[in-house]
């Protein structure tokens, strides 16, 4: 098959500044929710871990504890070795790198009087960095992790002051860094939220307003981020007309568990359910759809008519999504459900499946690219898409051939996407070089073309190795897609 990718399509790498910075308390940067997120041994109680409510005392705890290890306070070293990293990256061709600023290492208490210049320096540094090789930055404003402070002082997203202090926070950034960057993403998975409500929203079980029924502050707090998106889409327009702001949800592709018409509505609702941030974001308001989704679950949203009028006013530039797999929904409660994807499934029997469970679906990547194109008429940006898998090196060099059929089978299905008629900006793979797990802090789920030799508990050289993925993918690149053997 011939491929077809556009002269101008933006080859890139993900990653995000929680998993690979480290250094958590340098140059003045503040405890963020991602710093208390601690290693531990039994991997079935990783994700247990993510899910598991967070409270103020446990935060306590964290802060406190000298003994265990924490690995995302460490990461892969990047804010002191981005030069050395950068170099790889440009090694391998790549056009973008998509890349999380923390907000706690420039604001370190979430909404101090003055940023934190050695912070703004830093990022400065980096995007020069990008820059320098001609690599378009891609930059995300928040990603997995929250200013500690703000969540212990008024349950982060929670409050609608934290609304206040992400726009200060993104307009802070947009003036630093006004010509320099010409993609951003407001938030990281928005649609997770009810996952990730202390990681990404800063939100304390303790402090919740609905303790039984959290979903409502979930999604009240998920509310106080689709209105902070709209106002930072509004502020970047005015500073720099010449950028784009996107929206970015985790993306899975549910097909009807059987021709009974019971699942194919089932699967009808998981998009809904999946797609509602990213809804309100590029269409500008509510859908009717989750006017029976709330009432059916309780909650009743505090929404202002000035937050109806600024989402309407400031739709998202492009849409951005993360994909590893796809699902199966039905509307039978009797069926179980595979182990490890993200947002619940069933096993899907024609699909294989990776270490961690997750099912590989090239083809539903080109169906998930069309059914968005479809819906929003606007640019797509993929800007997580590829393969865990527990790297071995042997003999000093890693072969990771599982992960180049992973990626080559998903170009082959973005090609096909083109050629349908999708505007694709441009592919970012995740992990470009071996990060931290986000849900189970752990360093042996590895998704990189670049090796980092360090372990799950934290031992190793942090050298860095190229492993044949780095080749391959540098001949894609090279390519513009049109070698993928």
């Amino acid at each position: 098959m011939k491929t077809r990718f556009p002269e101008n399509f933006l080859w890139g790498g993900a990653t995000a500044a929680n998993q690979c910075e480290g250094a958590t308390q340098a140059d003045g940067k503040g405890w963020t929710t991602a710093d208390t997120s601690l290693f531990v041994e039994d991997p079935s109680q990783r994700m247990a871990q993510l899910l598991a409510p967070m409270t103020t005392e446990k935060v306590q705890q964290a802060l406190k504890d000298t003994k265990g290890y924490y690995p995302k306070r460490f990461g892969i070293d990047f804010y002191h070795r981005y030069p050395e990293d950068i170099a790889l990256l440009a090694e391998m061709g790549l056009k973008t790198f998509r890349f999380s600023i923390s907000w706690a290492r420039i604001f370190p208490n979430g909404d101090d009087a003055t940023p934190n210049e050695a912070g703004l320096l830093f990022y400065e540094k980096l995007i020069d960095e990008l820059l320098k090789y001609k690599i378009e930055p891609l930059v995300t404003i928040s990603h997995y992790e929250f200013p500690l402070a703000l969540s212990l002082k008024q349950n982060g997203w929670a409050s609608r002051d934290t609304i206040g202090a992400f726009a200060r926070y993104s307009e802070t950034l947009f003036q630093r860094f006004k010509g320099k960057v010409k993609y951003w993403i407001t938030f990281n998975e928005m649609n997770v939220i009810g996952m990730t409500g202390y990681l990404s929203g800063g939100l304390l079980a303790d402090k919740l307003v609905h303790k039984e029924n959290p979903l409502a502050d979930y999604y009240q707090a998920g509310h106080h981020q689709l209105v902070a998106s709209a106002l930072a889409t509004k502020r970047l327009h005015e500073i720099d007309p010449d950028a784009q702001i996107g929206c970015m949800v985790v993306r899975m592709e549910n097909y009807p568990h059987t021709m009974d018409p019971a699942d194919v509505l089932a699967s009808v609702k998981s998009d809904q359910e999946n797609l509602f941030f990213m809804d309100v974001l590029a269409r500008g308001t509510y859908p009717r759809y989750m006017d029976r989704f709330f009432e059916e679950r309780d909650i009743h949203l505090e929404i202002s008519d000035e937050d109806t009028q600024t989402l309407k006013e400031n739709p998202c530039d492009f849409v951005s999504f993360s994909y590893y797999m796809s699902g199966v929904a039905t509307a039978s409660q009797e069926e179980a459900e595979t182990a490890g994807n993200i947002l619940g499934s069933l096993s899907n029997p024609y699909l294989e499946k990776s270490e961690w469970g997750w099912q590989i679906d090239p083809v539903g990547l080109r169906t998930t690219l069309n059914k968005l194109y479809d819906r929003y008429q606007k640019p797509i940006f993929i800007v997580e898409n590829g393969l865990g898998a527990k790297d071995e090196v042997v003999a000093g060099q890693v072969h990771d051939s599982y992960r180049i059929d992973y990626l080559r089978a998903h170009i082959q299905q973005i090609s096909e996407a083109i050629h349908d008629g999708v505007e694709i900006i441009g592919y970012t793979p995740w992990g470009c070089i071996d990060l931290v797990s986000a849900s189970g802090n752990e360093m042996s789920k590895r998704y990189g073309f670049i090796y980092v030799d360090r372990d799950d508990q934290g031992q190793g050289t942090m050298e860095r190795l190229k492993k044949n993925s780095f080749y391959w993918y540098q001949q894609v690149i090279k390519s513009n897609g049109e070698e993928l053997e």
